[in-house]
């Protein structure tokens, strides 16, 4: 398995999909760093030269925002909004969708696993 930024990237895929292994490199990014380094993007991970693979992770190191520092970029940014109490903070901490998404119905991913409540008596019980 090659190493590329620090992360074992699959022998067996096409190197573009193997770059979506690293955190912070999609297939968008994947596709222009290969045409910027001049490798075909159907050349299986395994068959890359070391010379192909130092080109990647220089052009990567030199460009790109990946792995750990990215975490740590997303997790100031987050904190920084918490801090200055706007609007998104206040949903990042109370853990409810920040982009607008309706909350009434869905939003399960966020809000996490349902809470039941015990609530009013049905209708057909009082009769």
């Amino acid at each position: 398995m090659p190493r590329i930024v620090g992360v074992d990237v699959p022998n067996n895929k096409h190197i573009v999909v193997a770059l979506t292994y690293v955190y912070g490199v999609g297939r968008t990014l994947a596709r222009r760093i290969l045409k910027d380094v001049n490798i075909e993007e159907s050349v299986r991970a395994a068959d890359l030269t070391d010379e192909e693979l130092v080109r990647i992770a220089s052009y990567i190191e030199d460009h790109v925002v990946t792995e750990g520092t990215l975490r740590r970029q997303i997790t100031q940014n987050v904190s920084r909004l918490r801090d200055i109490g706007c609007y998104r903070g206040l949903r990042h901490r109370r853990g409810l969708p920040v982009r607008g998404q309706r909350t009434q119905t869905n939003a399960r991913t966020r809000k996490g696993p349902k809470k039941t409540v015990a609530g009013k008596k049905s209708v057909k019980g009082l009769r």
